[in-house]
């Protein structure tokens, strides 16, 4: 009778097992909903995206007036022309991003500074579910995000520029759709370094190297084959995306930004699997 027993309890999977895992986790969709709460909980979160917004303002507001002063000075080589209004919030995405990416970063490396990795661990036993479920509610915030930073950079812009300024409707929402694109993909790349790292410092450090120095320093240096490797990097092909202006169609662009965001959160599920809490 106690065999009985014992063999009915591991078949119902409350001694543990994957079916235990499975019902203290509620899969994919509770672990979703979980991460989902503890995001919007952390004040940091709060503090981010309503920074991100007023920085966005403020570089929208230099980066306009910097062009109606380059268009109205007596140095002809100064002059900008007119320009699109909303790829002025795009040119201010490349500093703004940084605030959304310490976002994103706090989403995994909180964790581990404060120990709740291991109460996320028990509730999600499952580790490359647990970070599934957190790029999926950071794209979630962050793609929405990233078009409200659009619209904002444009509303701010458009005064500023006047007459310097075009706007025209369809360009306007292509450019906040793919900046929320771009945040998005950003967000879950700089996830899966934040796992592989561990810390909050060097994951953004990291990513400010990877997203802004580096492209920069290959593309400063005056070679082809620096300026070709800048435009598969992440922030090169984002702008590619963004700008539609690269050696390939905007398209690529975003399916390579993706393809850099996927390696990350499966070389984040990866050290995860290989190493304790």
């Amino acid at each position: 009778m106690a065999a009985t027993v014992r063999a009915r309890s591991g078949r119902d999977g409350r001694g543990g097992g994957h079916g235990g895992a499975e019902r203290a986790g509620g899969g994919l969709p509770g672990a979703v909903a979980a991460e989902w709460t503890k995001l919007w909980s952390l004040r940091s979160t709060w503090w981010g995206l309503a920074s991100a917004v007023v920085l966005m303002g403020l570089m929208c507001l230099v980066l306009a007036s910097s062009t109606v002063s380059n268009n109205t000075n007596e140095v002809a080589s100064d002059d900008q022309g007119v320009v699109s209004v909303s790829g002025v919030a795009i040119s201010a995405l490349d500093m703004v991003q940084f605030v959304v990416v310490a976002v994103a970063i706090l989403v995994i490396t909180g964790e581990y500074a404060t120990g709740g990795i291991r109460s996320t661990l028990q509730w999600v036993p499952r580790r490359g579910r647990m970070l599934v479920a957190k790029a999926v509610v950071l794209a979630a915030v962050t793609l929405p995000a990233g078009v409200v930073l659009g619209v904002v950079g444009t509303a701010v812009a458009g005064p500023v520029l006047g007459g310097w300024g075009r706007f025209r409707a369809v360009v306007f929402v292509d450019d906040v759709l793919q900046a929320g694109v771009y945040l998005a993909l950003v967000s879950v790349l700089v996830l899966g370094l934040g796992a592989m790292l561990r810390s909050t410092a060097g994951t953004l450090t990291t990513a400010f190297l990877f997203l802004l120095v580096v492209p920069m320093l290959l593309v400063n240096a005056g070679s082809s084959v620096g300026r070709r490797a800048a435009d598969v990097l992440p922030s090169g092909a984002g702008r590619h995306f963004m700008s539609g202006d690269g050696p390939y169609p905007a398209g690529v662009g975003a399916a390579i930004l993706a393809a850099w965001a996927v390696a990350a959160l499966w070389g984040g599920v990866l050290v995860l699997r290989r190493r304790d809490a």
